[in-house]
């Protein structure tokens, strides 16, 4: 059990929570930083947590949803005040509904985690400030201590288990609900990087190619939310006819952290899928995290049977040789 003390300080408004871990600072950073493992432990073992979206920097947002025994959600959010790598975030915690948005019905906190170097290892303070007294005292009532509580008693198994998020694992995909995979991958680069190699057409055409043997002769990249994009691939020394490509809109774009585009394949009738992509740096890179979702889970299985996944990988792996160039 990580946590050494519990205070409430019902003058100040707030509620501190100290807990150590016999693991460097930079390990209990990426274990907040990466949705992967972040969903492990933020819900208590009875509401499991799932990230829809976790861009970690100022003016990022977090959206989760915590999934009870009778198949109950309750869904959360994060507005990100400030981020100091390695050092501490702060943010804005708040309830959400089903859509993920603010619950403007429910009270918000204020968060600020501290993160520190001890003798043997490290030590999270998580410091909450209440808008009042009522507000405390409503949360409490509801289990707010005893679930952060037992949420964090479960942080010790995750950072054991270090091969699970490491580097070199290769692409991985989790499914999020019927609809929606996410696809993560921890690519050795810094985040300038790799944003760069996904918006540089010159860096694109020589690493998102899939399997070896196709060449990529279109590659218009969208630049501002509005635009579309436009990419077509066919086997290298071919006469083009078994040439394919997708295209898509631009709908957010936060650089170099984040963007959504919708993909739809070219010449293909009936609705787009929606790609949310977020860089976040860990130990040992760059994680990206791609939440993919599908109009249905039959077009979700179809397109995961193809071996996205592997050619992904390809594709990923040679970008690293790229940046590594």
């Amino acid at each position: 059990m990580p946590i050494t003390s519990v205070e409430k300080d019902l003058d100040a408004l707030t509620m501190t929570i100290v807990a150590d871990f016999p693991v460097p600072v930079r390990r209990l950073w990426d274990a907040y930083a990466d949705p992967r493992q972040i969903e492990r432990f933020w819900g208590p073992p009875e509401f499991p947590a799932t990230f829809l979206r976790h861009d970690m920097h100022v003016g990022g947002r977090s959206k989760y949803r915590m999934t009870g025994p009778d198949g109950s959600q309750h869904g959360g959010f994060w507005e990100f005040l400030a981020v100091d790598e390695g050092r501490g975030f702060e943010v804005i915690d708040g309830f959400a509904g089903p859509d993920g948005e603010p619950n403007t019905e429910m009270p918000t906190m204020r968060m600020v985690f501290a993160f520190s170097e001890t003798e043997h290892g490290s030590r999270l303070t998580t410091t909450t400030w209440f808008g009042s007294l009522e507000q405390l005292e409503q949360l409490l009532e509801m289990g707010m201590e005893e679930g952060t509580v037992a949420a964090m008693s479960q942080i010790d198994a995750v950072l054991e288990d270090l091969a699970s998020f490491a580097a070199g694992r290769g692409t991985e995909v989790q499914l999020i609900d019927d609809d929606r995979v996410r696809i993560s991958r921890v690519i050795r680069g810094t985040i300038d990087q790799v944003w760069r190699a996904h918006h540089d057409p010159d860096l694109l055409r020589r690493w998102q190619l899939g399997p070896d043997g196709w060449v990529m002769p279109v590659c218009e990249v969208a630049e501002a939310v509005g635009d579309t994009y436009r990419y077509e691939w066919e086997q290298e020394g071919g006469d083009g006819s078994e040439r394919f490509g997708f295209t898509g809109e631009l709908l957010e774009i936060d650089p170099p952290y984040r963007e959504v585009l919708t993909e739809a394949m070219i010449g293909m009738d009936g609705p787009s899928m929606r790609n949310e992509m977020t860089l976040t740096a860990v130990d040992g890179g760059t994680l990206m995290a791609l939440l993919i979702t599908y109009p249905d889970a039959d077009t979700r299985e179809t397109i995961l049977a193809t071996g996205m996944a592997d050619g992904m990988e390809q594709s990923y792996a040679r970008l690293e040789e790229v940046l590594g160039a």
